[in-house]
């Protein structure tokens, strides 16, 4: 991060990556606000009414977190060095989750717009790709699947 006497937050946020609690969406956004910053992405993960057809009723997550939360952290750090962003975030739910509940949330602060989006992305698909997290779709139907998930 580059050291801001308006703005001493750190580049990353140290709060856990993984929570059973609803993500603070607003919260992260308020702590990516930085003078030098030109564009911050927020990307949220929702929990939607369908897959593959399927009319879906809720998820349920689970994860290793002590790994998940190290993987994570890992991400987000490799994203701050390789687009020297201002800021960056990420977190994800665990436990059970309803239709338009955020799953997971990633927030990247940079003084253009293009590096904040690819360095977003980089996260959620390291995330999606690296993090032990399990995802299980439960159907309207009574029928659940696990899996289905990048990792």
């Amino acid at each position: 991060m580059r050291p801001s006497l308006s703005f001493p937050h750190p580049a990353v946020d140290d709060s856990k990556t993984i929570t059973d609690q609803p993500i603070d969406t607003v919260l992260l956004l308020q702590q990516a606000h930085h003078p030098n910053a030109g564009g911050i992405v927020l990307f949220s993960g929702e929990v939607r009414n369908h897959n593959g057809g399927k009319p879906v009723l809720y998820l349920e997550y689970e994860a290793y977190v002590p790994m998940a939360e190290k993987i994570i952290q890992e991400i987000v750090q490799a994203a701050i060095q390789k687009w020297d962003l201002y800021y960056a975030a990420a977190v994800h739910r665990i436990g059970k989750l309803e239709i338009s509940e955020s799953a997971v949330v990633v927030v990247t602060s940079h003084s253009h717009r293009k590096e904040a989006y690819e360095a977003n992305q980089y996260i959620i698909d390291g995330i999606k790709h690296e993090a032990p997290i399990w995802k299980c779709e439960h159907y309207t139907d009574g029928t659940y699947v696990w899996g289905k998930n990048c990792h």
